[in-house]
């Protein structure tokens, strides 16, 4: 049977796609949504191995995206994204476009509204800046969701524990110098913090492995030692490097391929013993998926600012459980120490203290692990430092 597009027709179970009519199991509406864009200054300019090479700038600050989100009950959400380098604009500028596609919607519908929102700018992808903009609106609806129910974010989830193992990035950067670097070890461990990540990458070796040495030699063998080469190094450099580094026990080599090289990243971990890690820079599911179904990786490492918020990071964790898969997020442990608190396998959470003057509340380390939040939601509130920091701000809803 032919239908003619200019018939009013009724199809069995049709829905609208843009969204649904309110029905009996409408709870709420979204009223308002405040966007803020906030350049956020960092103490002292940061190099990693992408910087060694020419590849990047130094980082002297980090462009957060943040989503305040109320509902015509009351309740309200706060998430965030972020860029660092550059891009903080234009995810500001995705938010604001596509933002409105939320108004009059039931903040419950969470997985339902991401697809709206990704599909309100589908023009530009389903993965990088368009996500990472969504992101911010995703994490803000889950926020509100584990607020509403007057939970943590985590026990919202599932909790499987109360307190995750934590690592600090912050202070390992190759701009550190070597004396420096050992004092930021001992005074991270001295706060609780379990782990030391340190970058490595320079164009010689023997630099990396010295310095590895001498942070394995400062803090002895019950600190968990890990480091990041930040995609610098070509297969055989990984390879002849990764066996020179088996008698340091490392916890994980991580990012030691281009984040895209699946095939290389699989050999690696096939060969050896050192656990490989990786996926913080990707921005979709199906990217983390290729890497999980290739056992490219022995901690996947999803960050849910780039893929798209929590929503999506819940699909990759998913699929990594089923591979018994070890968990890692990226950076924002504002978000990820729920995350991986409700994650079926072994994890852990990078200690950054980069986003700490952005909230009037912290987290807690101790015994080397993060404590999980027991204050709702995620757990944070924006303070008067940040509102400060503000380059750019809108608001979307009846006040605009």
């Amino acid at each position: 049977m032919k239908i003619s597009l200019t018939e009013n027709v009724s199809l069995p179970h049709n829905r609208q796609l843009a969204g649904l009519a309110p029905g009996p199991a409408t709870q709420d509406s979204i009223a308002t949504i405040e966007l803020s864009l906030v350049m956020l200054p960092l103490s002292e300019a940061i190099s990693d191995a992408k910087v060694l090479m020419g590849r990047q700038k130094p980082l002297t600050e980090v462009a957060m995206l943040f989503a305040e989100i109320t509902s015509r009950e009351g309740h309200t959400g706060l998430g965030f994204s972020y860029s660092k380098r550059a891009g903080g604009r234009g995810l500001y500028a995705h938010a604001r476009e596509i933002a409105g596609a939320l108004l009059g919607e039931d903040p419950n519908d969470i997985s339902r509204l991401w697809d709206k929102l990704v599909w309100a700018g589908a023009s530009v992808g389903r993965s990088g800046l368009a996500t990472q903009a969504i992101a911010a609106f995703d994490n803000a609806l889950w926020d509100m969701k584990a607020k509403r129910a007057g939970l943590p974010l985590a026990k919202l989830l599932g909790a499987r524990r109360d307190a995750v193992p934590c690592y600090n990035t912050s202070g390992g950067f190759l701009s550190t110098p070597l004396e420096k670097l050992l004092e930021n070890c001992s005074s991270s461990v001295a706060n609780g913090i379990g782990g030391i990540k340190i970058k490595v990458g320079q164009t010689d070796p023997m630099i990396d492995l010295a310095r590895l040495e001498a942070v394995r030699n400062h803090l002895g063998d019950q600190v968990s030692l890990m480091i990041d080469a930040n995609q610098q190094w070509d297969r055989t450099t990984a390879q002849r490097i990764g066996r020179v580094l088996e008698r340091l026990n490392l916890v994980w080599i991580e990012e030691p391929l281009d984040a895209y090289d699946v095939e290389g990243h699989a050999m690696l971990a096939a060969q050896l013993d050192t656990p490989i890690a990786s996926g913080e820079m990707l921005t979709s599911v199906a990217e983390h998926r290729a890497l999980i179904e290739a056992n490219a990786v022995d901690f996947i490492q999803p960050d849910a600012g780039r893929v798209g918020g929590i929503t999506q990071f819940l699909k990759i964790a998913s699929a990594a459980e089923q591979k018994y898969l070890k968990l890692a997020p990226h950076f924002a442990m504002e978000i990820h120490i729920h995350l991986a608190a409700a994650y079926a396998h072994e994890s852990w959470v990078e200690h950054f203290d980069w986003l700490s003057p952005l909230f009037n509340e912290q987290l807690e380390t101790s015994e080397g692990t993060m404590i999980v939040p027991a204050r709702p939601g995620l757990g944070f509130s924006l303070s008067a430092q940040a509102r400060s920091w503000t380059a750019d701000s809108c608001s979307v809803g009846p006040r605009s």
